[in-house]
């Protein structure tokens, strides 16, 4: 029983030995180990490995620069629309003109004088509110907020919606304006930077069925337009025909 068990203990020391042996010269033989540094067996019972090295260089990443907005060319230091008529309001503190300008201000702020902006741009008078070529520059306002929200949350269907409608108004107004004003609807497009584009006169997606019946409705009109140039040729002949015959009738008679 002793022999046994100490040929056992003898056969798994061996063993160990073995793992020990093959371990270390892999770590010896990888390509990427330090030359410095902990070695596999230095320490009884650890087998430490190092990281590999990677040298490599890395492109720096770039910014994405996004379209620039309609609000971008509004000065942080210009003052809000409720304030800018004040007198005093030029006159009075940097710290109380800083919070009055437009460096603190809101978004709809912002967008509130840029609208007027775009209105003063168009409007006939200083007291026209209500004309064609005003509520085209609101429009255009409401659409170009629309369409940068849509830029950073494409999946938002309801202002979608709203700018989609947006568009429709503005394209009615532009029309009308048009065909009624056509120097204010130049001037229109030229101030606020627009390009009015013709709907298409008809639309119809194009399917072979459709191509197919359209090139036999084509060859039926063209038979159709031959034969009625058929029977006017006949009614031609005919009416010089009976001419004839009235005139030789009517030379019989005076003879």
């Amino acid at each position: 029983m002793l022999t046994s068990t100490a040929l056992r203990l003898l056969k798994s020391s061996a063993g160990v030995l073995r793992e020990s042996g093959s371990l270390r010269s892999a770590v010896s033989l990888a390509p990427w180990a330090h030359s410095s540094g902990p070695t596999a067996g230095s320490v009884a019972g650890s087998f430490i490995v190092p990281s590999p090295q990677r040298h490599y260089a890395r492109a720096p990443k770039q910014k994405k620069t996004g379209p620039v907005g309609q609000l971008s060319d509004l000065s942080p230091t210009m003052l809000k629309l409720d304030y800018s008529p004040v007198p005093l309001a030029q006159t009075t503190d940097d710290l109380v003109k800083r919070l009055l300008s437009l460096e603190l201000a809101s978004h709809s702020e912002k967008l509130q004088l840029k609208r007027e902006q775009l209105i003063a741009k168009v409007q006939r008078d200083e007291n026209d509110r209500s004309s064609t070529e005003v509520q085209v520059a609101i429009l255009t306002t409401r659409i170009r907020n629309y369409q940068e929200h849509m830029q950073k949350h494409h999946k938002d269907k309801a202002n979608k919606r709203r700018m989609l409608m947006a568009i429709d108004r503005r394209k009615k107004l532009l029309r009308s304006l048009r065909l009624v004003r056509y120097d204010a609807f130049e001037k229109v497009c030229e101030q606020l930077g627009i390009t009015y584009t013709f709907p298409p006169e008809y639309y119809r997606r194009l399917t072979r069925r459709w191509l197919t019946k359209k090139a036999f409705c084509i060859k039926v009109f063209k038979e159709v337009q031959k034969q009625k140039a058929e029977q006017r040729l006949k009614m031609k002949q005919s009416l010089t025909s009976t001419g004839t015959e009235a005139a030789k009738t009517k030379g019989i008679e005076t003879q």
